[in-house]
């Protein structure tokens, strides 16, 4: 039962690795500059390859990925496309009660480095990237969230407070569904969020 037990946490921590080391990648490559660049490719068309209607062609692909911008624009129709693709009903009912997400520090994450957490809706992750002796903190919304949608478009400001109150993390999402800021504490993240109950929560800052 133990053994069955780590296999599924090893698993686990290998699939959480295998999505940062994705998402240091995206970034990479939505971050890089290109003079000159602009948007390569109508909305239309990078419509048509989310929906599977028609497939980009090998110079639209590569103009795709010559392009942070158009690539960025991709990324952020792709998350419109997934936030309108819940059902309706779903999303009248759940996106109007929307006032915060809480998660949790997993026992496991306290032994080694902390790279993200979840909530327990997993709606939201916070990533953790060492810089120049400190952290970034990134709190990335999830396409799959029933009101991603609005949030994108209203663009509200939002925080993270661990579980004594305090402020991770406070902004508004950018185009891509994410808010990066600098690590506010001395303590790295692991401990400081355990010294704190080990909660933490996502929430609207109220106007």
């Amino acid at each position: 039962m133990k053994e069955n037990e780590l296999t599924a946490q090893d698993e686990q921590d290998r699939n959480a690795l295998a999505a940062l080391d994705a998402r240091l990648r995206e970034r990479a490559l939505l971050g890089r500059a290109a003079p000159g660049d602009h948007l390569m490719l109508a909305d239309a068309t990078l419509l048509a390859a989310l929906d599977g209607s028609r497939a980009l062609t090998p110079n639209e692909r590569e103009a795709l990925s010559a392009s942070p911008l158009t690539l960025r624009r991709f990324r952020q129709l792709s998350l419109e496309r997934h936030a309108a693709a819940r059902p309706r009903a779903h999303a009248a009912a759940n996106d109007p009660l929307w006032s915060g997400s809480r998660g949790m520090l997993r026992a496991a994450s306290t032994a080694t480095e902390l790279e993200s957490l979840v909530t327990d809706d997993g709606f939201w992750t916070l990533h953790f990237l060492p810089q120049d002796g400190g952290w970034q903190v990134i709190l990335g919304l999830s396409a799959e969230a029933p009101f991603a949608a609005r949030l994108l478009n209203e663009q509200p400001l939002l925080r993270v407070i661990d579980g004594g109150g305090a402020i991770v993390l406070q902004g508004r999402l950018d185009a891509d569904g994410e808010c990066e800021r600098s690590w506010p504490f001395a303590t790295a993240p692991a401990p400081h969020f355990q010294l704190y109950g080990a909660g933490f929560a996502v929430e609207p800052v109220a106007p």
